[in-house]
């Protein structure tokens, strides 16, 4: 990696509807802001816009909650019919306290709510469900734009307060950087350093994509360098062999 990153974020993109091309609006945006894909060139990209363009607003005047999510939803305050949603998408609860259910969701990740949020939806009454294959809609993305892309979302932590972007997708780069044999500075031999890159990289963009009305769901990243090969972000979730708090 450079000693110089450039995080950019790509200009006055439209509001991303379903069924929209949203590979054609980035590589417009890209265009617009002068941008031609460099190696090791990574674009981060919200999920939220690939949930929009990919139809996963919901309704929810089309939903009909269960018994176990009234009873739930009763636990939580929240609106059963959002309690279904999260029931839906999810394998398993893992905690439910008053506005919040921390679920395992059908993609293996622990999060609030299952992922599904009702701000910048732009559509009122309607829950926005994560995509359903993130992994997939990078790979699409990045073979369309000639770059590696990470979906990132914005994840709540178990041991520290605040959301931090995170990689839910990833295509075209390792997803992990396993440093385990490499000398450090002093040239001791690392010996348990695996870096979540993806995880790193959705962090930084997240600074520049903001949380709330900033309009910047994409941002390309420049100035990284890898030479380990493309590993989904799936690689990312410890198994459950490996997590000592679940």
């Amino acid at each position: 990696m450079s000693a110089t990153l450039s995080l950019t974020a790509l200009p006055d993109l439209p509001m991303v509807q379903a069924g929209d091309d949203l590979g054609a609006m980035l590589a417009e945006g890209m265009a617009r802001a002068g941008l031609s894909p460099q190696p090791c060139d990574v674009l981060a990209v919200a999920q939220k816009v690939v949930s929009k363009a990919e139809g996963r607003s919901v309704p929810l005047a089309s939903v009909t909650p269960s018994a176990s999510a009234c009873r739930l939803a009763e636990e939580t305050g929240k609106d059963p019919r959002l309690v279904e949603l999260i029931l839906s998408e999810s394998l398993r609860v893992v905690r439910a306290r008053p506005n919040l259910i921390i679920v395992e969701h059908r993609l293996g990740f622990v999060m609030a709510n299952a992922g599904i949020d009702q701000s910048n939806v732009g559509q009122e009454g309607h829950a926005l469900l994560l995509p359903v294959d993130p992994e997939a809609s990078a790979a699409r993305l990045s073979a369309r734009l000639g770059l590696a892309v990470v979906i990132t979302d914005s994840f709540g932590r178990a041991w520290r307060r605040g959301t931090v972007g995170v990689a839910i997708g990833a295509a075209g780069l390792p997803a992990l950087l396993d440093l385990r044999g490499q000398p450090d500075l002093f040239g001791r031999e690392l010996r348990v350093s695996i870096t979540g890159y993806a995880d790193e990289i959705a962090a930084a963009a997240g600074l520049v994509m903001g949380q709330g009305a900033e309009g910047r769901p994409a941002v390309l990243v420049r100035g990284l360098a890898w030479s380990a090969p493309a590993m989904p972000a799936a690689a990312l979730l410890r198994v459950g062999a490996e997590d000592l708090f679940r």
